[in-house]
């Protein structure tokens, strides 16, 4: 299920999630379009802060709405024979934000028609935000209701459940719009009422936690209660306030228990006749076969066995819910899922296993109530559960088969917490930017969900394996460090950044190591990275990760927490071959470790692009079909030659295509810059030779660049607004018609920057220029002509190029010109295995839509052999971009029931990979040996080939002695018994 929106009429959020590429398309909206769009962030602040000490909050005055549409005054009542509800109407100021914003705070649900709360065109985000709303209201004292929830009569209960009854009855009936979503259907009913239930889990940790902040004392038993519920944890707050008693006020008393009543709500028993009551509104076959699974639970059953009987009653639901035949019995069965899931992650938490056999036996049966409740989707279910059951009717498992189970376990963890986010992370980044308690909602809910126990399992799991195989994380201050597992393997010091929020507005250093939830697309140089979620092995920033030897590593966000301590702090920073993680402070390095950031030791790190073969005297455009892979760092740059190569040997596979080369900028950097007595070409170097005479008086780092970026920054300025030559635009008027056989303006393009300096064996430079997606426009493709051109000289990719590069300042750039295909899906295709498998073997990252993987989106990533498949991480990117014809891209939305790749599309990428193998070397004459690294595409199964690189790894970090050192050998063939105890 798909919907689509134009990226012109994108909100705010939209445009800064977009990537780097789009963001560079989405620059080319007028301004005034731009500005209209954007947020009133401050605004909103102040109406946040009014709202909370107005009597009346965000309410206006109390109204009548009659069912004729007609609106009353409160002491005017709708006449009998019309009829309506009588409720508050809200402020002029909040009805503004929705109008103009799509921002909506009103926690009114009887003021809402079904199609426009549900609202599909917009990813759902009204119910969505309904449910951020509540939660708000749950953490921060009613939030903006905070008084305005004692005016009376403004929100009349029993109205609100019978509209939340008559939206789902309205909602479930219709198949298209909840295909796919069993898992945000499930997480609404929390909290809309429909049936007089309550979100009594939230409810329990926001009473906490206002506790927990008043009182320091109980802190722990608050982090306690957030972080491992369990029934006896009533019995320990009770202990509290006895023991405290006399140092409790009055309001903390009530407070105390407010809480404990509804501790003891929550964990009151399953009452299996009350699910047996809704069971039986169902129609058979189904009520029939959900009572014979429920016959054999009572509530005497252990923990385990309490699990165990009402696992296949969640996955009964799971299976069947699509063919449920009204919207009744819908309602029902995600309400009997509802009351069901409560009771297995309450008992999960009573459910301590003592030996192996027990842990996985317990890991394995929460990842089958994980796809039962939808936090995984059961094609990815079905992928992994024969891994996760190896320890069924055996004795033993070597180290090599616990360490599989242990990283398939891990990932159920990651999938799982990757669902709330890929549902909910668009709406609370945009509520974040007014409201940072917002951050706390998908914290909220993985913490709500099995989630939580199946992460502390695994936690227990990884812990044994360490200890056994002598593959240790050492991380300071982080509770479950066998959580954390490396992606790069390389070395840092510097300070420790750990962003809890937003990544907006950081000014990322060179110098600093980075924690945070997802790094940006557009990431400058740092000095290491650790993400929540990694989003691809081949994604632009991954590969550069892994090109410069920056380690990388992927952790949980309760490591990420725990790390927030040391922010600000000095650190050192590995991750070895093997995937084992070190972090410690500036006091604890050893020698070694201190000797590996001297001066001599880092300089070895940069390398020379060579020069000498640029062709400046080719002033002419060059048509795909008259260049070839030789031309590279000649007349075009790797990205041109590479395809071009392709385009001869897979003419079917490739698009027709044009390239401007070196020769036609560097022509036009003979023009007369504007506001300067020299040229483009004198004025830059000029710039260089400057920066030198700095450097020989001694000068610093720091000085020498900030000089440097002040006036390259003012030549790329220029050369945006500089005139092409007319002779020029007259060549790019023949080409189009030549390669495309339509004028210029009928036929979108892509703008693909490509300079002499990326893509190649040493340095991949991945992401680092502008690509331009789908201009149609003449003037815009002028425009876009020269932003391209203009693009090495940006910060980002200035700043990359220095730290790795000795000739940085040597950059020319070349553009590719190539229609797009609006393909079904695009990634990238690695031709050896990454992290996992052989050299023979493939990486593959996949996303829906066009410029898949690349940019770090959360793709479906496999690691494939000749005869077989391994899913590595499902996707969770809940949004794609397509191409229409009129130029530009749309968004749209999709879901996760269903794989991204067929196994008819594996089967055509292994094809083509063999045949690259073959061909490359031989039709180029290349010496190269290594994996390459491809973007291609499949529309309607037909593979599409869009570019084709050297797969540069970090040689130094993998020969590094200092890395070999701390990678410990292991005996993978060791068995252990599965009786052994914990």
């Amino acid at each position: 299920m798909q919907t689509t929106i134009s990226l012109w009429g994108l909100k705010p959020l939209s445009l800064r999630k977009t990537t780097t590429k789009i963001l560079a398309l989405a620059c080319l909206i007028s301004t005034s379009a731009a500005t209209a769009q954007e947020l009133p962030v401050d605004q909103i602040k102040s109406q946040i802060k009014a709202y909370k000490k107005d009597v009346r909050g965000p309410y206006y005055r109390i109204k009548w709405f009659c069912d004729d549409g007609t609106i009353r005054e409160a002491k005017d009542p709708c006449p009998d024979e019309i009829g309506g509800i009588q409720h508050a109407s809200l402020k002029s100021d909040v009805e503004k934000l929705g109008k103009k914003h799509h921002i909506f705070f009103g926690n009114l649900l009887v003021q809402n028609e079904n199609e426009d709360f549900w609202d599909h065109k917009h990813n759902h985000s009204r119910l969505k935000q309904y449910q951020i709303v509540k939660y708000l209201q749950s953490v921060d004292e009613g939030w903006i209701y905070r008084r305005g929830q004692f005016y009376r009569g403004a929100m009349q209960s029993e109205d609100e459940q019978a509209w939340g009854l008559e939206f789902y009855k309205w909602l479930l009936k219709n198949k298209s719009y909840t295909k796919g979503q069993f898992f945000l259907l499930k997480q609404s009913l929390h909290d809309i009422p429909h049936s007089g239930d309550s979100n009594l889990a939230q409810k329990m940790r926001s009473e906490s936690k206002v506790l927990g902040n008043e009182i320091s004392s109980f802190m722990k038993l608050r982090i306690k209660i957030h972080g491992n519920p369990e029934k006896r944890d009533i019995a320990s707050v009770k202990s509290f306030v006895s023991k405290h008693n006399s140092d409790l006020s009055a309001d903390q008393k009530k407070e105390f228990k407010t809480l404990l009543a509804t501790m003891e709500d929550y964990y009151k028993p399953l009452n299996i006749k009350d699910i047996k009551g809704l069971s039986n509104q169902l129609s058979n076959p189904h009520k029939t076969e959900l009572n014979n699974l429920l016959a054999p639970y009572n509530a005497g059953l252990s923990a385990k066995d309490k699990i165990e009987t009402l696992g296949p009653v969640l996955m009964y639901i799971r299976e069947h819910f699509e063919g449920l035949n009204s919207a009744n019995d819908k309602l029902a069965a995600l309400d009997i899922s509802n009351k069901i899931e409560k009771t297995v992650f309450q008992n999960s938490q009573e459910w301590t296993p003592n030996d192996l056999n027990g842990i996985l036996q317990k890991i394995d049966y929460l990842s089958y109530v994980a796809a039962s409740t939808g936090l995984i989707e059961l094609w990815e279910y079905n992928k992994i559960k024969s891994t996760l059951g190896k320890y069924k009717n055996k004795k033993q498992l070597t180290i090599a088969e616990l360490n599989k189970v242990l990283s398939t376990s891990r990932s159920v963890v990651e999938w799982s917490a990757g669902m709330v986010k890929a549902n909910y992370s668009e709406i609370v980044e945009t509520y974040s930017q007014f409201e940072p308690l917002s951050y706390g909602f998908i914290d909220d809910k993985i913490r709500s969900s099995i989630a939580l126990d199946l992460g502390n399992s695994v936690g227990v799991l990884g812990k044994y394996i360490s200890e056994k195989s002598s593959i240790k994380n050492e991380v300071i201050g982080v509770s479950k460090p066998a959580t954390i597992r490396g992606l790069n393997p390389g070395y840092a010091f510097g300070e420790l950044v750990v962003v809890e929020g937003s990544i907006e507005n950081i000014n990322f250093s060179k110098d600093k190591i980075y924690v945070f939830n997802r790094p940006p697309s557009g990431l400058k140089p740092i000095a290491g990275i650790m993400t929540v979620s990694e989003g691809n092995l081949v994604s632009h920033v991954q590969l550069l990760a892994r090109n410069l030897g920056v380690p990388n590593a992927a952790l949980s966000q309760e490591n990420l927490d725990d790390l927030a301590k040391y922010n600000g702090k000095k650190v050192f920073y590995a991750v070895s071959t093997k995937g084992n993680v070190i972090v410690k402070t500036e006091g604890q390095m050893s020698s070694e470790e201190k000797a590996l950031f001297s001066k001599v030791e880092r300089s070895t790190n940069k390398i020379t692009v060579p020069v000498d073969r640029i062709q400046l005297d080719q002033t002419d455009i060059l048509n795909m079909r008259e260049v070839d892979a030789s031309d590279s760092g000649k007349l075009c740059g790797p990205k041109a030659a590479n395809l071009s190569q392709l385009k001869s040997m897979f003419p079917d596979h490739v698009v027709e295509g044009f390239v401007i080369p070196f020769g036609i900028f560097r022509k036009h950097l003979d023009n007369q810059m504007t506001g300067q007595n020299m040229t483009y070409w004198a004025f830059l170097t000029q710039t260089y030779a400057e920066c030198e005479a700095m450097k020989k008086a001694n000068k610093t780092e720091n000085e020498v660049e900030a000089y440097q970026f002040k006036r390259l920054s003012t030549l790329r300025t220029a050369i945006i607004n500089m005139d092409l030559n007319p002779d020029f635009i007259a060549q790019l008027r023949k080409n189009f018609i030549d390669a495309f056989k339509k004028p210029i303006g009928e036929v979108p393009v892509f703008l693909r920057s490509d300079t002499n300096m990326e893509d190649l064996k040493e340095f991949t430079g991945a992401g680092l220029n502008l690509t331009l997606f789908n201009v149609l426009a003449e003037q815009k493709i002028i425009e876009g002509i020269k932003k391209v051109w203009a693009s090495p000289y940006m910060e980002r990719s200035l700043k990359w190029r220095q730290k790795y590069l000795l000739n940085p300042e040597y950059v020319f750039p070349s553009i590719l010109v190539i229609p797009g295909v609006n393909v079904d899906y695009s990634g990238v295709v690695v031709t050896t295995g990454i992290n996992a498998g052989g050299e023979d073997d493939l990486t593959i990252a996949f996303s829906r839509g066009v410029g898949g993987a690349v940019d770090g989106q959360s793709a479906e990533t496999r690691m494939v052999s000749k005869h077989n498949n391994l899913l590595l991480s499902p996707s969770r990117e809940p949004s794609f971009l397509t191409l229409p014809k009129t130029g530009g891209t749309n968004r749209e939305y999709t879901t996760f029931e269903d794989p991204i790749l067929s196994e008819k599309n594996m089967q055509s990428i292994r094809e083509m990979v063999e045949q690259v193998r073959k061909k490359m070397p031989e039709q180029t004459g290349s010496d190269y040996k290594g994996p390459y690294d491809m973007e291609m595409g499949f529309q309607n199964d037909k593979l599409w080939l869009f570019q084709i690189r050297p797969f540069v790894q970090n040689k130094k970090a993998s020969s590094s002695k200092y890395l070999k050192s701390i990678t410990p050998k292991v005996n993978y063939n060791q068995n252990i018994p599965l009786n052994s105890n914990l």
